[in-house]
């Protein structure tokens, strides 16, 4: 009965608290699945529970030994969550502004025909050209994170997406070829765009810094990535920092128009 009363006796506030709660754990959640860090979440959920239990059963040996690695593990999960921490609030910095961005496309009602779904088709078209011709490529697909300070690393281009337009960006003797294109709403924004490039993570030594950049972008923001091998004409797609495996060209169009969606 102490229970109900209890219930009964919370505020409003206390249960937008709870919810808020509820939204921020499943956020944290969504971020770090299928990537190693998962595991290290959970530990860390169960931990606190049985923290909060000793708590609750006033076993103080055990609260006070929990309590203090709660206290000083702070500092170490911002070493260990690093590149989650700093995809969150780019999360967090740039969804706004892209949502209301959206919105004001929305209002531009006198524009009888609006096309701002990027061309996959044109791009992996272009991809499996160069393969053929083992010409280099690396392709990042902006979306709910704005990539403009990456961009501003390289040249600002604004031109329509097309599959001849691809492959003359990074034909062998272009001034453009060299470094990564930023693709979004079907405009190449830039070219020749400098991405981070991932140093920790064990790849095949036959991959080089192309896909090693590939692997930075989509670690540290929720860009998609796709890369042409100049030495083998392989095609990597890459997600979360992770490889994508696909079977052909026709997977992997539905793959990314399924992930930008």
């Amino acid at each position: 009965m102490d229970i109900f009363k209890d219930i009964l006796d919370l505020r409003l506030i206390d249960y937008v608290d709870v919810v808020l709660v509820a939204l921020l754990l499943y956020y944290v959640y969504k971020l770090v699945k299928g990537t190693v860090a998962i595991n290290i979440f959970i530990g860390i959920i169960i931990i606190y529970l049985v923290w909060k239990l000793t708590e609750f059963l006033d076993m103080q040996l055990l609260t006070g030994i929990f309590g203090g690695f709660m206290k000083v593990g702070i500092i170490a999960l911002i070493v260990v969550f690093q590149p989650e921490i700093r995809k969150f609030l780019l999360m967090v910095g740039s969804t706004n502004f892209n949502r209301r961005r959206k919105f004001l496309k929305q209002l531009k009602f006198l524009k009888t025909e609006t096309n701002d779904e990027t061309d996959i088709d044109a791009i992996v078209s272009a991809c499996n050209k160069m393969s053929m011709s083992k010409t280099g490529a690396l392709i990042v697909f902006e979306r709910n994170n704005s990539l403009d300070f990456l961009s501003s690393s390289g040249d600002e281009m604004n031109i329509k997406v097309t599959q001849p337009i691809i492959e003359s960006i990074f034909f062998k003797n272009s001034p453009l070829h060299d470094g990564a294109i930023i693709v979004n709403n079907n405009i190449v924004k830039a070219t020749r765009v400098i991405l981070p490039v991932n140093n920790e993570k064990n790849i095949p030594q036959r991959f080089g810094l192309r896909h090693r950049a590939a692997i930075g972008v989509t670690e540290k923001t929720d860009a998609l990535s796709l890369v042409v091998s100049e030495e083998t004409g392989h095609i990597s797609y890459f997600k979360d920092g992770e490889f994508v495996v696909f079977e052909d060209a026709n997977q992997l169009i539905a793959m990314i128009k399924n992930d930008l969606s």
